[in-house]
């Protein structure tokens, strides 16, 4: 029999309380005024003993008063943020800079915001071929729910490398490497769609840790060693192929045209066996590889 899991519950960011910390800190400084002020005039007079009780008592209270407000400080730099707990508790995040204050009680983690470039390491990946080849990508990402990226998580960072290297793994597998027919979109040929669809599944991938990306692309893609050789000499062959094709194509275009201006300006008149010969003679001097030596026949032409 199965047994069901309680689903995890996310996190969601919100705003924390905070104040401004440079109004905390002039009251910090005023408080520390006053406390010195007192202890040096009471220094220098010669108080009751009812009179030391009440200052022991304000002293003290004005010590503890100044430990809570300078424990409570903390600084917030740009695209930087703090979330703020109580007793293991979410309060919220602050994402204001600058010099901010909360009770000294509630606990404070900092994070950044700022966007992250990273390059993965390469990876060997099955195209849909099966064909074994090479990949690693480069992301761009950024928190943006600082909540989810702290709480639902254990690493985000972490979280980030492991999920880049999955999502390579399925967008290479998705496609081939190379289509020598261009009928299909291929990892080499059409590297802006495979990357705006790496993109989105990325951000499938990371939304649970609050985590987007704005910018992704292949660093390094090739077929990997035990077959890149094999792939080289096809590579090449079909550029074989398709130049000599492109070249035979020509060369018809030029025989037929020749023979055609031959026939018009009434230069020669040649009957089919004729026209065979001349034809083979022209499609050997533009096809061959070869520069070709004239023959000049100084005889009848039959």
């Amino acid at each position: 029999m199965s047994q069901s899991h309680p689903a995890m519950n996310s996190s969601s960011e919100r705003s924390a309380w905070s104040t401004s910390g440079y109004l905390i800190f002039v009251l910090f400084l005023a408080l520390l005024t006053l406390t010195i002020w007192r202890i040096i005039a009471f220094a220098g007079s010669d108080p009751a003993e009812e009179a030391v009780f009440g200052f022991v008592v304000s002293s003290g209270l004005s010590v503890v008063a100044l430990v809570v407000l300078s424990s409570g400080f903390y600084m917030i730099q740009p695209n930087q943020a703090v979330a703020v707990t109580l007793f293991g508790s979410y309060r919220g995040t602050d994402r204001n800079t600058g010099l901010r204050w909360v009770w000294p009680w509630m606990g404070k983690t900092k994070i950044s915001v700022r966007a992250n470039n990273l390059v993965s390491d390469k990876i060997k990946v099955n195209d849909l071929r099966g064909n074994p080849i090479e990949m690693a990508a480069q992301v761009v990402w950024r928190v943006v729910d600082t909540a989810q990226a702290l709480y639902d998580v254990d690493d985000y960072k972490a979280f980030v490398m492991v999920q880049i290297e999955a999502a390579v793994r399925t967008i290479g597998s998705r496609y081939p490497y190379d289509d020598f027919a261009h009928a299909e979109i291929t990892l080499r040929g059409n590297h802006d769609e495979v990357g705006a669809e790496l993109r989105q599944e990325l951000i499938a991938r990371l939304s649970m840790a609050g985590i987007t990306v704005d910018e992704c692309g292949f660093t390094h893609l090739a077929y990997a060693q035990e077959i890149a050789g094999a792939m080289l000499r096809r590579q090449q062959a079909e550029a074989v192929i398709a130049a000599r094709t492109k070249l035979v194509e020509g060369a018809v275009t030029m025989v037929e045209m020749a023979l055609q201006q031959l026939s018009e300006k009434d230069v020669v008149h040649l009957d089919d066996e004729r026209k065979a010969a001349m034809v083979s003679n022209l499609m050997v001097v533009l096809c061959g590889e070869r520069d070709t030596q004239p023959v000049v026949n100084a005889g009848s032409l039959y």
